[in-house]
């Protein structure tokens, strides 16, 4: 399998990491990975929208006109669908998105998107994400240093409070925990920097 260099903070090479071609190596399948984002999808909807039918709608309980004679075509009720304020037809009503996938098929798209990762050259590993600083500034100079541009996530072990409140307020940064990683979240970003302790936790997970 390829390996990746481990860096440090300073964006310095200080050795080489191989990792499980079980996981980073596999071939992507791209069918379960479609279906594993359609499923964060689905799931971030509430499907609480809702409208009236014609018979939720006020009113409407009387015939407006007789119905001959008039000249006008035959009505039952003002509160038909083709009428202003009558009910809607075919309307959006409560329903729940929910998507089903198994356990194998969620592993298999979470282990394609990592493997992405490295075809894309989008992986940085890095020795450890001891910070000392609490400043935001310090926090997207050392991000440039590591070349991590665009979207980034970060996938620590542990999250420290020096980690947490240096990258807050960072639109462009999701900070996670190697326990909390998932489809979604890799595939949506542009450089994802994991730290060595992290690649070996997700690799005793996944394999």
């Amino acid at each position: 399998m390829k390996k990746m260099k481990i860096i440090n903070l300073n964006g310095e090479e200080k050795k080489d990491l191989t990792l499980s071609k079980d996981i980073w190596g596999i071939e992507p399948n791209d069918a379960v990975l479609y279906d594993a984002l359609t499923l964060t999808n689905n799931s971030l909807r509430q499907g609480t929208h809702s409208t009236k039918t014609r018979a939720e709608v006020r009113g409407g309980g009387k015939k407006p006109w007789r119905q001959k004679g008039t000249g006008r075509a035959r009505q039952g009720t003002i509160r038909a669908p083709h009428w202003p304020g009558g009910g809607i037809a075919f309307g959006p009503k409560p329903r729940d998105y929910d998507k089903k996938m198994n356990r194998k098929e969620r592993r298999l798209a979470l282990k394609s998107a990592l493997a992405y990762k490295v075809i894309n050259e989008e992986l940085i590993v890095i020795e450890n994400f001891d910070v000392q600083s609490l400043k935001t500034k310090d926090m997207k100079k050392l991000l440039e240093d590591i070349k991590a541009v665009g979207k980034v996530l970060i996938v620590v072990e542990e999250l420290t409070d020096n980690l947490i409140l240096s990258t807050r307020n960072l639109d462009n940064v999701n900070l996670l925990q190697a326990s909390e990683i998932n489809t979604y979240d890799v595939i949506n970003c542009n450089k994802m920097v994991i730290t060595e302790n992290a690649v070996k936790t997700l690799e005793e997970v996944l394999v």
